[in-house]
């Protein structure tokens, strides 16, 4: 039915902004897990004190708001409040979630790479600007995401100069979807790439970590107080799965906004369960299995002592072998 008919049958009123009749049971199964998650993410995020992963924690919180407001939703499928409501939640929480991958990944490079060693040959760009480029280009995305999005649900077909609106919002979600794609895709592959370069500093890194007799933990230098898991690969594979989420469920967005309101995924309720909210079901559960605080410093800022330890230590190695060599 294009929008034209369903304004028509509408008679100046909305009877369901959703394009299908919304399953119940799916939403309440979605929020549980979001739910879930919430609790998980925020328990692991003060165990860990991975106090920059409250990112994670408001983005979680937002897909489980979302999908709770979607259950009131499918009772009151007349509501525009309801139906923007939960659709701009669950549209910009893997936004936020984006960012944080971003400076995950930023974590392991200053946790694995020597200062003197982090160069642009080595990332691909400037190490001190990678994760504000990246997190820039999603707040872009985000903005862009959130203006199209309201344009787009907000829009009734009844409305004046309606397509016009919907056109509008579709191009301006499109672009922030295709800024995501773009910006996340590169990100990606460097993400990837330093699964093999950082294979030259995992001899240095095991000389600097400092094991906690009787545990499974060690210490890093500036960071004495803080214990950390020694298996940082694991969460570098764990971002990149998130990646491969993360690209799935933008690639699905940006066939949902170009195809508009009357499209194959607009109209069928399980498109969106299946490339979006169980991609970003998968990445929450990732994560509380595997949250970076076990094994990276998480904190808002970047501990200088432990940059300086760790810099001078490498340093300290390098001569020794100079010497050697001599």
């Amino acid at each position: 039915m294009s929008l034209l008919e369903r304004a028509a049958s509408f008679h100046g009123d909305v009877k369901n902004w959703y394009s299908y009749d919304p399953v119940t049971g799916v939403a309440i199964a979605a929020c549980a897990c979001f739910a879930v998650g919430l609790l998980v993410h925020l328990w692991q995020m003060i165990r860990h004190k991975a106090w920059i992963w409250c990112i994670m924690v408001i983005a979680v919180a937002m897909e489980c708001f979302g999908y709770g407001i979607r259950i009131a939703s499918t009772h009151d499928v007349a509501s525009k409040q309801k139906f923007v409501a939960q659709y701009v939640l669950i549209v910009l929480a893997p936004v936020l979630m984006t960012g944080i991958i971003y400076v995950t990944f930023g974590r392991i490079v200053f946790h694995v790479v020597p200062a003197e060693s982090r160069t642009t040959k080595l990332l691909w760009a400037p190490p001190r600007w990678i994760t504000p480029i990246f997190v820039g280009c999603d707040i872009v995305s985000l903005l862009l995401q959130l203006v199209g999005a309201v344009m787009i649900a907000g829009t009734s077909p009844t409305d004046a100069n309606a397509i016009d609106k919907l056109h509008h919002g579709k191009d301006i979600a499109l672009t922030g979807v295709t800024v995501q794609i773009v910006g996340f895709g590169l990100f990606s592959v460097i993400a990837a790439r330093f699964h093999f370069t950082s294979r030259r500093f995992k001899v240095d890194l095991e000389k600097r970590l400092q094991p906690v007799p009787g545990e499974k933990t060690v210490t890093v230098p500036g960071l004495e107080n803080r214990k950390f898991r020694p298996q940082w690969e694991v969460l570098l594979y764990v971002v990149n799965i998130s990646c491969a989420l993360i690209l799935v469920r933008s690639i699905y967005r940006e066939i949902e906004f170009g195809e508009g309101k009357t499209g194959y995924s607009n109209t069928h309720e399980w498109v969106q369960y299946c490339f979006d909210t169980i991609p970003m079901v998968l990445l929450v559960v990732l994560y509380a299995f595997f949250p970076p605080g076990r094994y990276v410093q998480m904190s808002f800022k970047q501990t200088k002592g432990a940059a300086q330890a760790r810099s001078s230590q490498s340093s300290d190695v390098e001569a020794a072998h100079v010497q050697a060599e001599v």
